[in-house]
């Protein structure tokens, strides 16, 4: 018997490219490294709000950066980002709450596609710019990842219940504790100690803490089934 896997979490949001960048590097490394990847659906605006922090959007000089950085680590990371075009629409004022909600009741009901579901959403509204509100949208992602469309239309009417809320405002609570201040967090489980790594360009230093080979975020072995 080989050695345990460590517990990695990843919080993260659909709202969030970075997140995006995070969860697709995770998912490809999670069978290559001696871990056990645990998602964690939260709700960045909440996160915000708890640590005083605010979208980086929000700075005009970072709003510009934004577009030119996603754009190269889009190429870099082989994901397929690109810019909504009404993103202060899209992005701060429409929010996250009932995907966010959603994707809680796919881990607490169907975990096993809570790699697909989420990807799906990513890819509507960061790839192909749609909606990702309303429920015939939220619908058409999780059909779309394989859920039958009694599955998620059951789930959608869960998103409302006191139990899916409660956890997605436990699980953004607990990413809080952890000291998030945005979105995404890793956060790696060793024997003793935890460590809190924020944003998509700390993987590097996460496969060094594990103890593990970086291979770039498109590992060899995954690059050539792409």
């Amino acid at each position: 018997m080989g050695p345990v896997p460590r517990t990695l979490e990843l919080f993260y949001d659909v709202l969030s490219p970075y997140s995006w960048l995070a969860f697709e590097v995770l998912c490809r490394y999670k069978n290559i490294w001696n871990i056990s990847l645990q998602l964690q659906p939260t709700l960045i605006g909440g996160n915000l709000r708890e640590s005083g922090n605010q979208p980086p959007a929000m700075l005009p000089h970072k709003a510009v950066y934004l577009r030119s950085d996603l754009r190269l680590l889009s190429q870099h990371h082989q994901v397929p980002i690109h810019f909504p075009k009404d993103f202060f629409s899209v992005i701060l004022k429409k929010g996250s709450l009932t995907a966010m909600r959603f994707l809680t009741a796919v881990k607490m009901e169907h975990p096993e596609l809570l790699e697909k579901v989420p990807r799906e959403l990513w890819m509507r509204v960061w790839s192909r710019d749609e909606d990702i509100t309303e429920p015939p949208s939220i619908l058409a992602a999780a059909e779309k990842a394989g859920m039958s469309m009694e599955q998620a239309q059951e789930l959608l009417e869960w998103v409302s219940t006191p139990q899916v809320k409660n956890q997605l405002k436990e699980t953004t609570e607990a990413a809080c504790k952890y000291g998030a201040f945005g979105l995404p967090v890793t956060v790696a489980h060793l024997q003793d100690e935890t460590h809190m790594l924020f944003g998509s360009d700390r993987l590097e230093l996460l496969a060094h803490l594990l103890g593990e080979k970086w291979m770039g975020p498109v590992p060899p072995a995954v690059n050539a089934k792409l």
